[in-house]
């Protein structure tokens, strides 16, 4: 078994943990996921949690429906949220902190870095911050949709070093272990391409390992920031054992030799595109081989509503191949996309600069 070296970690505990019979908090698995916690800290590292279960949690209060209401499970997630802090609380002699986040949260950029200040903050104060989307009042176009890719953001925005995501099962398998007790185990996975995918249940493929799609997908947007990813059985009591000892239990996705830079980061993951400039050829290689800004003259389409400073896709063929923060609105692009940079003050009026996106605000994919 591989050792397994971190000096600030997130953890996601999923609500299959926190509240196993899905209509309560219980204690059952998190016992041994505390104390690891408690010795991890008193090794002087640091420990950021990401806790599903609110809305598990506060379902016996509403009134316990196979299919609630958006009111009610807001509702739920309202009270659930009290207990399941209470909880996690109950486990430790220091203090913990709730944060609650939407994605528009994580998409604004003076909001990212004012969370990335306060996790800081409450780390140098001894504090545990305790993560949770805001499943109060958060809507469907606001949702990050599931806490494993929540625990990527955090991991992403608090600069950790390592991601480990508590699972049901021991980690990535070639197949099902639940449906195929012959299948392979994976401890260690140096790069996530299109095969890992499919071993998740991605397009094409009738292999699907349950609720490990988006765990791979939290372990690539890590990966790519240089954050190496861990996925455990939250279930299994010596997982955590193993982990106090510095050895590897799980799978372990190795982190990417060029990380990104942290702008980079929230432009690449966490940054909402809004529409769409379909570019030809010559952009194209512009962008690509060159390291260019994206000129208008480059743009042949241009699709969706958006401001000026919003992020938009770069769509080459039928590829996307780059995200950016666009210099001009849609209607602007409209006008000028196809003409000469020296053509945009003539046709608009006035120039908000030579570019439609300057490369400083251009990451590819």
């Amino acid at each position: 078994m591989s050792q397994l070296s971190w000096q600030r970690a997130v953890i996601k505990v999923g609500s299959a943990l926190i509240a196993p019979d899905g209509k309560a908090c219980s204690s059952k698995y998190l016992l041994p996921i505390a104390q690891f916690i408690v010795t991890s800290r008193a090794q002087g590292k640091e420990v950021i949690l990401v806790s599903s279960g609110s809305v598990a949690a506060g379902r016996s209060k509403i009134g316990y429906k196979h299919h609630p209401s958006i009111a009610e499970k807001q509702a739920m997630a309202a009270i659930g949220q009290t207990h399941m802090m209470a909880n996690w609380a109950r486990l430790f002699d220091f203090d913990c902190a709730q944060i609650l986040l939407t994605s528009d949260d994580l998409h604004n950029r003076t909001r990212y870095v004012n969370i990335k200040n306060t996790l800081r903050e409450l780390l140098r104060n001894n504090a545990l911050p305790i993560v949770n989307e805001n499943d109060t009042v958060v809507i469907n176009e606001l949702k990050v949709g599931d806490n494993d890719n929540l625990a990527a953001y955090t991991a992403l925005v608090a600069q950790a070093d390592t991601l480990i995501i508590c699972s049901d099962i021991d980690g990535l398998y070639e197949a099902d272990p639940r449906q195929n007790p012959l299948a392979k185990f994976i401890p260690t996975v140096h790069e996530i391409d299109q095969s890992i995918h499919d071993l998740a249940g991605g397009a094409g493929t009738s292999v699907g390992t349950g609720g490990m799609r988006t765990k791979i997908q939290a372990a690539e947007k890590c990966a790519k920031s240089g954050i190496q990813t861990l996925i455990v059985n939250g279930r299994n009591p010596d997982v955590f054992e193993q982990l106090a000892q510095g050895r590897q239990p799980g799978t372990l996705f190795l982190p990417s030799k060029n990380r990104d830079s942290a702008r980079t980061q929230w432009l690449r993951h966490t940054l909402r595109s809004k529409g769409t400039l379909v570019i030809d050829d010559g952009a194209q290689k512009a962008l690509i081989h060159k390291g260019a800004s994206l000129l208008p003259s480059g743009i042949t389409s241009v699709l969706g509503s958006f401001k000026p400073g919003e992020a938009v896709d770069i769509r080459f063929k039928d590829q996307i191949i780059a995200k950016g923060l666009s210099l001009y609105g849609n209607s602007e692009l409209q006008q000028i996309k196809g003409q000469r940079s020296d053509r945009i003050e003539p046709i608009l009026g006035y120039s908000s600069g030579e570019v439609a996106i300057h490369r400083d605000d251009l990451v590819l994919r």
